[in-house]
């Protein structure tokens, strides 16, 4: 994937006219106006209830797979594991050539080797029909380490082939209201992705919204993870309940469809954990398409972070194809 230009943090420079230091960023923050957490939810019931036909469902099917980063973030990950993972990237469906590749796998950063060695040529830009490798780092999940442990284990990923990183913002920083702390985070860890030959790796900024408390509290955070440079903003680690909702992953689209409008840049939003059935994947490209615009529907701006979700796609679509459901074993058990 081709990385950002962004240097980290002029983002916030341009907005706030000066210093990004707690005092700016706490004034812009708490500027913005609160979230309506009735009406929120309310719109995302009804995006969540519409229904498509069956031409569109099969569309939809093919580019929700499109948009996932298939995802093993275990303490028994192995070499082995990593390459069996790979190859069901790869080819997702066996029986049917047509399936399409999925967007990326996301591993801990001491995989990334196994992973870049397993994809070989089909490792690269997922909006070029490659796979893209991603890698957790920050102290993911919990981000309870020192700054220079988390650049560390950013850059690492990076030198060995990471194409994305998904970092954990610092929620306790966050939540005592260190606004300050954090965003100088991001923007370190941004330049950590930085590349010798000067592009970046993309960085997707976790959010971990399950520990976040309140709609306004998500839609601050998202301000911040963009403001300080993130590509992405991304909702979960997977490793809290909740992960991923339908009404926060609206929210957070409502911030880079206004971001969007004040700056004419766009980011990416990622919903991860949780998302296991493909009716409920497809709510999700509903709220993006009539949120963001068709034009997020890429991998470039929207992603699922999952694990179990690609199977049921592709139950799915055996069944769009044959008419009835397939035995347990049609695919690989993760």
């Amino acid at each position: 994937m081709t990385g950002t230009q962004i240097v980290p943090g002029e983002r916030a420079i341009a907005l706030l006219g000066g210093e990004a230091n707690d005092a700016n960023l706490r004034r812009y923050l708490h500027g913005i106006p609160g979230v309506d957490a009735v009406g929120l939810e309310q719109r995302a019931a009804g995006l969540g209830t519409r229904s498509i036909k069956t031409t569109s469902k099969a569309w939809a099917l093919d580019r929700i797979i499109g948009l996932i980063d298939l995802t093993t973030l275990e303490g028994a990950d192995t070499p082995g594991k990593v390459r069996s993972l790979v190859a069901k990237a790869v080819t997702p469906d066996a029986a049917d050539p047509s399936c399409p590749r999925v967007a990326a796998v996301c591993v801990y950063g001491d995989m990334v080797p196994h992973a870049v060695q397993a994809l070989g040529t089909a490792h690269g830009d997922p909006d070029q029909g490659k796979i893209a490798v991603a890698a957790v780092a920050t102290a993911f999940p919990s981000g309870r380490s020192s700054r220079s442990i988390k650049l560390e284990d950013t850059a690492d990923a990076v030198a060995a082939g990471a194409d994305e990183i998904d970092m954990v913002i610092d929620r306790g920083a966050f939540l005592a209201g260190r606004y300050g702390q954090v965003y100088d985070e991001i923007v370190a860890v941004k330049e950590a992705c930085r590349r010798a030959d000067g592009t970046y790796a993309h960085l997707k900024v976790i959010l971990e919204t399950g520990e976040l408390n309140t709609y306004d509290n998500v839609r601050r955070a998202s301000w911040l993870g963009i403001l300080a440079g993130g590509d992405f903003i991304k909702t979960s680690t997977g490793k809290v309940a909740p992960a991923a909702t339908l009404p926060v992953t609206l929210l957070m689209l409502e911030v880079v469809r206004d971001w969007h409008r004040l700056s004419g840049e766009k980011v990416g939003v990622k919903p991860a954990g949780g998302i296991r059935a493909s009716k409920d994947a497809i709510k999700y490209l509903v709220t993006v398409a009539e949120t963001a615009g068709e034009e997020w529907l890429t991998p470039h701006l929207f992603r699922f972070g999952a694990s179990s979700l690609l199977n049921d796609v592709l139950l799915q679509r055996q069944k769009m194809t044959t008419g009835h459901y397939s035995g347990p074993d049609y695919v690989t058990i993760d």
